[in-house]
């Protein structure tokens, strides 16, 4: 087995004294760091090269931290108008993840950045934190690279606000056969609206 296979069985036992030791420190680290600040390496290599980093010009990481928990309406003094199926302020969840919200968050503050993928390296009782790989899409290393330039296409800028990576895809319901049926069409309203709509071309 390589170090990478190594690293990624010990990351399966996040309760062994190892672990417990190296991610207690970890957290206090992050801690003390801004929100939302760069980072020089990836804390988990092997995990980073799986969904896509490079050790190269143009490709970086950027760590950010996330609050834990459900989401509270935001509503004044607690007082939801309207009918009693909107009462409640307390206990709703967002619908996605916490991990697709630090994407989100890196992404508008790397705007120039494209977010390419993300996972996590540790949480405390108060916050989530997640690493975040991003690309450079004007750098030359990346633009003459044929593995990474897809993502310098205009198409896939902000893909972290449109649900298209990894962890906003899963927070869309896709997925492959029958019971993925009423999804087929991008989303559940998109496949009903177009079996709901009635089209009449003019040559038919």
């Amino acid at each position: 087995m390589g170090a990478y296979k190594y690293m990624e069985e010990l990351y399966k036992k996040k309760q062994s004294d190892l672990m417990r030791f190296l991610l207690r420190v970890r957290c206090w680290q992050f801690r003390q760091l801004t929100a939302i600040h760069r980072a020089s390496r990836p804390t988990r290599p092997d995990k980073a090269r799986r969904l896509g980093y490079k050790n190269k010009q143009g490709v970086c990481i950027y760590r950010a931290r996330v609050k834990r928990g459900g989401r509270k309406r935001p509503c004044a003094k607690g007082i939801c108008y309207g009918k009693p199926k909107t009462s409640g302020v307390n206990q709703l969840k967002f619908q996605r993840s916490i991990q697709s919200v630090a994407e989100e968050r890196v992404g508008k503050a790397c705007g120039g950045l494209r977010v390419l993928n993300s996972y996590w390296v540790g949480q405390d009782a108060v916050y989530k934190y997640y690493e975040v790989i991003c690309i450079d899409p004007n750098h030359k290393a990346v633009r003459r690279d044929p593995r990474l330039n897809w993502i310098c296409n205009a198409v896939h800028k902000h893909r972290e606000m449109r649900g298209l990576t990894s962890a906003g895809k899963k927070n869309r319901g896709l997925g492959k056969g029958h019971k993925y049926s009423k999804v087929i069409g991008s989303s559940r309203r998109a496949n009903w609206k177009r079996k709901n709509t009635l089209s009449l071309p003019r040559y038919r």
